[in-house]
C-alpha cells in the first residue's frame, strides 16, 4: 500500500497528543484522592492489568518504586491461582483495565473489598464494574485510538501511562524524596553513581597530581606534563596558590605563534583563571563541566579556595560515572 509514511506518523501522534490532554483535562479531585491514598499507605503500591495494560501497569510499577514507594506488578490471572497471597492488609491497589470491565480483575475485588484493601481505578468508563466499586476512580478515557479500525491499544495506554507518571512524580514530591534518594535507589548505573560518588572520593592527589611553579622553564613544563599523562598540568605560585593552567593545546598554539618559545616560563604560557569544581561536588556535576567547557580535567578545590587534586575524564570512567 503507498502511503505517505511520514504523515501517518505525525498522525498517530497528534492523536496521542490527544489523548493525554483530554485525560489531563479531565483531571479532578479524584486524582488528590489517589495521591492521599497512596500517601498515607502503610503498605506498597500493587499494580495490575491485563494485556497491553498490564504491560503499561508494570512500568508504573516500576517508575513507582524508583522514586521511592515500594511497588509490584501482579498478574490478575496469576493472583486468582495463587498469587493473590503477595498482597497484605494496607497495601494500595492500582488496577487498570480501558473498559473497566477485565474479567481476572472483577474476579479479584471480591477477595479485595473482603481484606479492606483500597484500590484505585484506572479505566475509560465511569459506569464501568471497577470504576463503580473502586475507592478512586480516574478516568483514562480517550475519544478515539490511534489505528485506523479504533481498536489496537494506542491512544488509550499513552494517557495511562502519562497518568501512571503523573501518580508518581507528584507522590515524589509530596513524600520529599530527593535526588540523593533516587541515586540511593540506582547505584548501579551510571546515574546514580553520578550523584553518588563526590569528586574527593576519586581524584587525584599528591605526587599523582601535575603541577610546576609559575617561574619555571617551559622544560620543566613538558617534563612534567609528559611524567603525569594528564595532558596538562595546574601552575601555581610561590604560597602554593593557583595561578592557572597549561595544556596540550596551549603548548602546540604556542609554538605555531611564537619565533621562539623555548626562553618561555610557565607564566608565559598558562592559561589564568583555570576552571575549578569543589571536592564535594558529586562525580556527576563534574561530567557536566567537562562537556560544558569542553575540557578533560579539572581542578579540585577546598571551601579555602586552595587545590585538592585533579580530576581527570579517565577518574570518572574508572569510577563508572560515565
Amino acid at each position: 500500500m503507498d502511503i505517505d509514511i511520514l504523515k501517518k506518523a505525525r498522525e498517530v501522534l497528534k492523536i496521542e497528543e490527544m489523548g493525554i490532554a483530554q485525560v489531563s483535562a479531565g483531571l479532578d479531585k479524584n486524582f488528590e484522592k489517589a495521591i492521599e491514598l497512596m500517601h498515607t499507605s502503610n503498605g506498597r503500591i500493587v499494580v495490575t492489568g491485563m494485556g497491553k495494560s498490564g504491560i503499561i501497569g508494570k512500568k508504573i510499577s516500576s517508575t513507582l518504586s524508583s522514586v521511592g514507594t515500594p511497588s509490584f506488578f501482579l498478574h490478575p490471572a496469576e493472583a486468582i491461582h495463587g498469587d493473590l497471597g503477595m498482597i497484605a492488609r494496607g497495601d494500595v491497589i492500582i488496577a487498570i483495565s480501558n473498559s473497566g470491565e477485565s474479567e481476572e480483575i472483577v474476579r479479584l475485588l471480591p477477595i479485595i473489598q473482603r481484606f479492606g484493601i483500597k484500590f484505585i481505578a484506572l479505566c475509560g468508563r465511569a459506569d464501568s464494574t471497577l470504576a463503580k466499586r473502586a475507592d478512586v476512580f480516574i478516568n483514562v478515557g480517550v475519544k478515539m485510538e490511534a489505528c485506523p479500525w479504533d481498536m489496537v491499544p494506542t491512544a488509550s495506554t499513552t494517557a495511562v501511562l502519562a497518568i501512571g507518571d503523573a501518580l508518581a512524580i507528584v507522590l515524589m514530591e509530596k513524600k520529599g524524596f530527593k535526588r540523593e534518594d533516587f541515586a540511593g535507589n540506582h547505584p548501579g548505573g551510571s546515574l546514580g553513581r553520578g550523584m553518588l560518588v563526590k569528586v574527593e572520593d576519586i581524584m587525584l592527589t599528591g605526587k599523582h597530581i601535575p603541577v610546576v611553579y609559575s617561574d619555571v622553564s617551559l622544560n620543566t613544563v613538558l617534563t612534567e606534563i609528559s611524567a603525569k599523562k594528564l595532558g596538562m598540568t595546574v601552575v601555581v605560585n610561590n604560597s602554593g596558590a593557583v595561578e592557572g593552567v597549561i595544556t596540550d593545546g596551549d603548548l602546540r598554539r604556542l609554538f605555531e605563534r611564537a619565533a621562539n618559545p623555548v626562553g618561555k616560563l610557565a607564566k608565559d604560557v598558562m592559561s589564568p583563571n583555570p576552571v575549578t569544581i569543589d571536592v564535594k561536588a558529586m562525580g556527576g556535576a563534574a561530567l557536566k563541566m567537562m562537556e560544558d567547557c569542553k575540557i578533560t580535567s579539572i581542578i579540585a578545590v577546598g571551601q579555602d579556595g586552595k587545590m585538592q587534586g585533579v580530576i581527570h575524564l579517565h577518574d570518572l570512567l574508572r569510577a563508572g560515572v560515565i
